[in-house]
């Protein structure tokens, strides 16, 4: 098993991160609404950012031996995220996707969404019905349809924006259409948040691999009945 992660951009040499905990820590970290400390990973991985974004920058690991980042207890009561936005798992398909392009002149990858967990095999947007999936020894709750920001208009090579996907998605993946009678705050929705119910630090390792089944504990039976 690898003992270093590599990091990748083009004109760059490879750098390598070490997967072990970094002596270092850096304070006056902040994300979105959180601020605190986090490790650093080095004057090395210092030099690669700053080299490449053109401004100073730090690699830095979230500390999670010393710091606390709950999920929003209304969607999740007494669970934990990193630095990612607002839930520790993000759940969309592949049919889902596929649907989507479909409708577009321009096909996007499915990186504009920026799933960690990807399926495949369902029908498009069925992921908007699961409250509960297994994936090998893990259950994972659906707690509520992911709204999308302005990222997925952005391409992820040359960081320029567009109006799509989201302006096709509006006209059938918004709250108007998928929950038209719930209170409409402008949002579309694609792929669905969740939070993993087994502890993921105590014990011995577990892991998720490309190609577990997944296998769907409970549902509901149209997406204006979950949570949003």
């Amino acid at each position: 098993m690898l003992s270093f992660a590599e990091i990748k951009a083009p004109g760059m040499d490879l750098l390598k991160i070490s997967l072990c905990r970094p002596p270092k820590v850096s304070d006056g970290v902040s994300v979105w609404e959180w601020s605190g400390s986090a490790l650093d990973e080095g004057d090395e991985a210092s030099k690669w950012f700053t080299n490449y974004l053109g401004k100073p920058s730090r690699m830095v690991r979230f500390n999670a031996a010393s710091e606390t980042r709950p999920v929003d207890p209304v969607y999740a009561q007494g669970y934990s995220i990193m630095f990612s936005d607002m839930f520790p798992f993000m759940l969309a398909s592949q049919g889902s996707l596929d649907e989507l392009n479909k409708l577009l002149k321009e096909p996007v990858p499915m990186n504009r969404f920026r799933p960690n967990i990807l399926v495949d095999g369902c029908e498009p947007f069925s992921e908007d019905l699961w409250t509960e999936i297994k994936i090998s020894q893990f259950s994972f709750q659906g707690v509520r349809l992911c709204s999308r920001c302005k990222v997925p208009t952005i391409n992820q090579d040359t960081a320029i924006a567009g109006p799509e996907p989201n302006e096709t998605l509006m006209k059938y993946r918004s709250g108007k259409v998928l929950r038209p009678d719930k209170k409409q705050q402008g949002e579309i929705y694609f792929g669905q948040n969740m939070v993993c119910k087994e502890s993921l630090t105590e014990g011995k390792a577990k892991l998720v691999k490309v190609g577990d089944p997944i296998f769907v504990l409970q549902k509901v039976s149209t997406a204006a009945e979950a949570v949003a």
